[in-house]
């Protein structure tokens, strides 16, 4: 099916898009200005449209949803990538119905209170085109726009191994928290590019996160000087646009097989997390008091890796509670920074932006959902001891390797990286 627009009736119910369609890709997950220019891993990755959802109220007792989808290959992740359509309200799953290929029509139950937003999580492994939302048995209405939050990540981010795009760990925290999430991981990338970084600058939030490191040990190996230097400059770009935004650094989960192996260039990954930890406390002691560090390899236990790299629902939940923790106290000011901002939108020459206040009007005070259950950590993570700068191992004179005769890509000798290549 060749489209080259979004169907128009169900745009004011979706949430998570930031970007106009490009060609085929209705729901992009990267500018498509840039797409010319980005690395091939990364706009693979953003043409799926990962954490595009609907979110509506009223007091219909069901809605049905016409729809397209263009494939049944879900990939490394299987049903986890998502074929079904589940609908959840008050953070609880209300109702759930699988998605067939090609073009159809489910229709999903609605119980519970009618002023409650209800979000219905597309089947998005299937890339599917939402064609129309009906009401059954009353109405609906787009529910209110809530504080944006731009998560920034690789393949745990996009939400690799979830069950389904309802348990990945930025939907889980953005139900918990009440916020708008634009999902911006991608598997296999996300290394900490400077474009990302001028992105995240260029759209107004009120929240960010930002969770890599794992490919930077692997895909495209750093040393710790490096990563740390790309921390910081990555920070810098974003604080340009967004200079109070809050921000949220992850570094990478605990993934047993690289703690203490040393990558192509000498570093492990405990090297690159410490060095990454070590970069953003300078930071927050520079004075960036919105700048918030979660150490990514307390957040779980290694059981909860479903293929010794990625986490499944009970990992995800305890990266989503982890990064709730940082966000939470800070909820209600998020949302005084929404409203000033859909009021400066309302009142451009330009007129409000497709994510800013609908015309004509502007979001009541903010108030975040009822409090949901929270998982608590693996283990409790003290706050952080003063660090000494970092100073990289001695490094020997470079020799470098005897050249192999040339192999064509895809007939190597296997190097026991394949989990990655997948990442």
């Amino acid at each position: 099916m060749a489209v080259t627009s979004r169907p128009e009736q169900p745009e004011p119910f979706l949430r998570g898009c930031l970007f106009p369609p490009i060609g085929s890709v209705l729901y992009p997950r990267a500018d498509p200005v840039d797409a010319d220019h980005l690395p091939a891993d990364v706009w693979a990755a953003a043409e799926l449209p990962v954490g595009m959802r609907l979110e509506m109220v009223g007091d219909a007792t069901a809605v049905d949803i016409a729809y397209h989808t263009a494939t049944a290959n879900l990939g490394y992740r299987g049903e986890g990538a998502g074929c079904t359509f589940a609908a959840y309200r008050a953070a609880r799953k209300i109702s759930e119905v699988e998605a067939v290929l090609g073009e159809g029509v489910v229709r999903l139950e609605l119980p519970g209170e009618a002023s409650r937003p209800a979000i219905v999580y597309l089947p998005e492994g299937m890339v599917p085109t939402v064609m129309s939302v009906t009401p059954v048995g009353g109405s609906i209405e787009p529910a209110p726009r809530r504080p944006r939050w731009l998560a920034y990540g690789d393949a745990i981010t996009q939400g690799w191994l979830a069950s389904a795009p309802s348990m990945a760990w930025p939907a889980v925290a953005g139900r918990q928290l009440g916020l708008d999430v634009c999902n911006l991981g991608y598997a296999g990338s996300a290394r900490g590019e400077t474009f990302s970084a001028a992105m995240l600058a260029d759209h107004q939030a009120e929240a960010i996160s930002i969770a890599y490191g794992v490919n930077c040990w692997s895909r495209i190996p750093h040393t710790p000087g490096l990563l740390a230097e790309g921390i910081r400059a990555f920070l810098a770009i974003v604080r340009s646009g967004q200079p109070a935004t809050p921000v949220v650094v992850v570094t990478p989960i605990v993934r047993p097989d690289a703690e203490d192996t040393p990558n192509r260039l000498g570093a492990t990954l405990a090297d690159l997390r410490l060095a990454m930890e070590e970069a953003v406390h300078e930071c927050i002691a520079a004075g960036d008091t919105n700048l918030y560090l979660v150490g990514g390899k307390t957040v779980m236990d290694p059981v909860e890796l479903v293929d010794g790299v990625h986490p499944g629902d009970e990992g995800h939940k305890r990266l989503a509670a982890a990064v709730s923790r940082q966000l939470s106290p800070i909820v209600e000011a998020m949302g005084r920074a929404f409203a000033e901002r859909c009021s400066t939108e309302m009142h451009s020459p330009h007129g409000p932006g497709r994510e800013g206040a609908p015309a004509g009007s502007l979001p009541p005070s903010y108030a975040p959902p009822a409090a949901s259950y929270v998982p608590p950590l693996y283990a409790p993570v003290p706050p952080p001891a003063p660090t000494p700068s970092y100073a990289p191992p001695a490094t020997p004179a470079y020799t470098p390797p005897a050249t192999p005769a040339y192999t064509p890509p895809g007939q190597e000798a296997s190097t026991g990286w394949e989990a990655d290549l997948r990442r």
